[in-house]
């Protein structure tokens, strides 16, 4: 080789590098666990810098620059540490004779209008439990063809704070209890409590805005800690589900976890938003529960004209520990 090629090669090595710093800095600043709002906000884009981060990897590899190759197969496999909490969160081992329930949850974007795409993605998934954010003009007057299989339901106050006016929703195959909606808060939620196979249960659809820079810096732990005190009314044994626009392991997921006690449902693949593959996108749907309860199946449903994919989520009873 030509001291020319070499210097050539050195210098897109160099430059291979530097571009890989991108997802370096992002899987840095979800390992700090930092509370700050920008890496806060960089915590978000693990999923999709990770694969993105591989794809790099493999057409260096095929240029044959080493050197950057290696440093984009290092960077991502700190994306994968990074990513894994959220991907994969650790769940207790399921009783092997318990019940079993699933849970639909979905946004359905307040200006979706197809509720036959909305209805037959529910209808597909047979869950027992139905938990909506974003429930437009369209879905709410049609409440029945939309839920056929779910005469209880609870549907909250409708909210302004979306791109339009929109309901918070649950609805059961069995009765529910209602709680009562705290107007005051900043929370849009609908809670009930639910006496099903696996006991009874407090079920709540819930949707928290947007992170900072689109919203300010605050909004979203505020709503977390209206969250916390919505919580304490499900009872022991609880599920959360909804848009939440924070991933997991980020500063709002570490909120819930702590102050509430929850645990995330896995997040691969991603939910938002629903034109990319789902492997590259983030999930900010997110599905919580008490330590009681096991998550034992968690996939993605049937598209519904939402920007937002659906999760379908089947639970049971934790193995009791002697």
């Amino acid at each position: 080789m030509t001291k020319s090629r070499a210097a050539i090669r050195i210098i897109l090595n160099l430059l291979a590098m530097g571009i890989t710093l991108i997802p370096l800095g992002v899987a840095l600043a979800a390992l700090s666990q930092s509370e700050h709002r920008w890496p806060d906000l960089a915590n978000h884009f693990v999923a999709p810098a990770l694969l993105a981060c591989v794809a790099w990897a493999g057409l260096l590899a095929l240029l044959r620059l080493r050197p950057s190759a290696l440093f984009a197969t290092f960077t991502a496999v700190m994306l994968t540490v990074a990513v894994w909490p959220q991907w994969f969160p650790a769940q207790a081992k399921a009783d092997a004779e318990s019940e079993t329930i699933t849970v639909y949850s979905a946004n359905l974007w307040a200006r979706n209008t197809d509720v036959a795409a909305m209805a037959a993605s529910i209808a597909e998934a047979d869950p027992d439990i139905v938990l909506l954010v974003e429930v437009g003009e369209a879905p709410a007057a049609d409440l029945d063809i939309l839920l056929p299989d779910h005469p209880h339901r609870e549907v909250s106050i409708v909210g302004n704070r979306n791109v339009a006016p929109a309901r918070a929703l649950v609805a059961s195959r069995w009765p529910i209890k209602p709680i009562k909606e705290n107007t005051k808060d900043q929370l849009f939620s609908a809670s009930a409590r639910i006496t099903t196979p696996l006991g009874r249960i407090g079920f709540m659809a819930a949707h928290l805005t947007r992170p900072w820079p689109y919203r300010y810096q605050h909004a979203q732990i505020t709503q977390a800690e209206d969250l916390a005190i919505a919580r304490e009314k499900l009872g022991d044994d609880a599920i959360i589900a909804g848009d939440f626009n924070s991933v997991s392991s980020g500063r709002i997921g570490r909120q819930i976890q702590q102050s509430n006690g929850m645990i995330p449902a896995g997040g691969f693949p991603g939910t938002w938003p629903a034109k990319v593959p789902s492997p590259v996108a983030i999930t900010i749907d997110q599905v919580w529960h008490s330590p009681e309860l096991v998550v034992v199946e968690r996939k993605l449903g049937r598209r519904n004209g939402s920007d937002h994919r659906p999760v379908i989520t089947r639970f049971q009873r934790a193995r009791s520990v002697e």
